[in-house]
């Protein structure tokens, strides 16, 4: 039994060191034009979210949803967010297929996370993408407010469909118009 276990920690050593040698010598892609693998983007949302499970505090937003407020997120996240994650006209960001892991549309595809979940990622970022952290450019409020925004995309007040219409000249997405979970990328 000494020997087996031997061979299994021999085996997985040698199988790190290997994976650890290729990486240092570049045999692994790093261009961020190209699509990655099925493989890694699986790992890498899984990772996340399994991080976010651990790390993200369960915290609840202190704002209301108030029609103020969710238009205050909506233009804090035109000014800030829409370069990468999508215009409020609904077309897609022209950086947005450029970077690695892809950046999500936010948008055509608003996220289902838990405002925590969020929140989280806005204050502090996603570690080896292009998502900065955020908790030292925007005070907590509008990083909130940028959070319920994005938590009601697809349940906005009338008022705050009618002024998204009237900034933007194209309506909101109704009730989730325009999800596609099955192409749903990275966070």
């Amino acid at each position: 039994m000494g020997k087996f276990i031997l061979g299994a920690i021999t085996c997985l050593t040698i199988s790190v060191a290997a994976t650890v040698g290729l990486a240092m010598l570049g045999f692994f892609p790093t261009q961020a034009n190209v699509a990655p693998p099925r493989l890694e983007g699986r790992v890498a949302n899984q990772a996340l979210d399994a991080s976010m499970e651990r790390h993200a505090p369960r915290v609840t937003n202190p704002l209301t949803a108030s029609d103020q407020n969710l238009i205050d997120g909506m233009k804090i996240y035109y000014v800030n967010c829409s370069l990468c994650h999508g215009g409020l006209d609904r077309k897609p960001a022209a950086l947005a297929k450029n970077f690695y892991p892809p950046v999500p549309n936010l948008i055509s595809d608003p996220p289902d996370d838990p405002e925590w979940h969020i929140f989280f990622t806005i204050r502090t970022g996603v570690r080896y993408t292009a998502m900065p952290a955020w908790d030292s450019v925007l005070p907590e409020q509008d990083m909130w407010k940028v959070t319920s925004f994005l938590s009601h995309m697809d349940k906005l007040p009338p008022g705050v469909q009618q002024y998204w219409q009237d900034t933007f000249n194209v309506a909101p997405a109704a009730g989730g118009e325009g999800k596609d979970h099955d192409e749903k990328e990275s966070h």
